[in-house]
């Protein structure tokens, strides 16, 4: 079951997921705090399995106002191969087309998951860069007709 939680949930799959053998205050993202974030957790027997981060944020490539950005997608490795990734997606798209139906999503995805987000209809564009201390990204994206 998906529903929405606070920052502090989303911390630990961050943590073992996107930052393993890091200090978990590397997990606590710009934005997680916001007033319009929205953090959502699929809940399996009443234990966070996977996580996603949806925040206002607007990347200067894009002319589309209403922009967010999702961070922190992480699947516990023992949940893998679930769909879950797939779910959580779905589940923060509905949300955000539901508040307003001209919204951007845009992200930064690690250069292996990119076939992933592909498959759901998101597109790269840019070149690839690094994050320090973590791997090498492309932004992706779709936009408020493709949501």
């Amino acid at each position: 079951m998906i529903r929405q939680i606070s920052a502090e949930e989303t911390y630990k799959v961050r943590q073992e997921v996107l930052r393993p053998g890091r200090p978990l205050k590397e997990c606590f993202f710009e934005g997680d705090l916001e007033e319009d974030t929205i953090h959502l957790g699929f809940f399996e027997e009443e234990q966070v399995v996977a996580v996603a981060t949806f925040v206002a944020r607007k990347n200067a490539i894009f002319e589309i106002p209403i922009q967010y950005q999702l961070r922190g997608m992480a699947v516990l490795p023992s949940h893998r191969n679930q769909k879950l990734g797939e779910k959580m997606l779905h589940k923060g798209e509905e949300i955000l087309k539901s508040r307003n139906p001209n919204t951007l999503l845009w992200f930064n995805a690690r250069e292996t998951a990119v076939e992933f987000y592909k498959k759901y209809g998101y597109s790269t564009t840019g070149p690839a860069f690094m994050i320090p201390n973590v791997c090498m990204h492309i932004v992706m994206y779709k936009t408020p007709t493709e949501l």
